[in-house]
């Protein structure tokens, strides 16, 4: 799965237009390297989201196509 569908299923971040311009201006991080929006995301990656000043750190555990709201905390977790 791309990584700025990903980010919007899993509902780190909220759009997946934002997810595109977050990864176009190099903050996010894929396994400490920066990533393009069309990276494949995987189980096991870790993914780093810079919000500002502060840094979101989470381990993909899982990778599916559509998933619930209160499901999608599921998907991954915080480092």
């Amino acid at each position: 799965m791309r990584l700025d569908k990903f980010l919007k299923v899993s509902r780190l971040i909220k759009r997946r237009t934002v997810a595109n311009e977050a990864c176009d201006a190099g903050r996010v991080l894929v396994n400490g390297k920066a990533a393009k929006a069309s990276l494949s995301v995987k189980a096991g990656d870790v993914i780093e989201i810079q919000f500002g000043t502060r840094a979101v750190k989470v381990e993909v555990l899982d990778v599916q196509e559509t998933v619930r709201k209160e499901e999608a905390k599921e998907l991954y977790k915080y480092l």
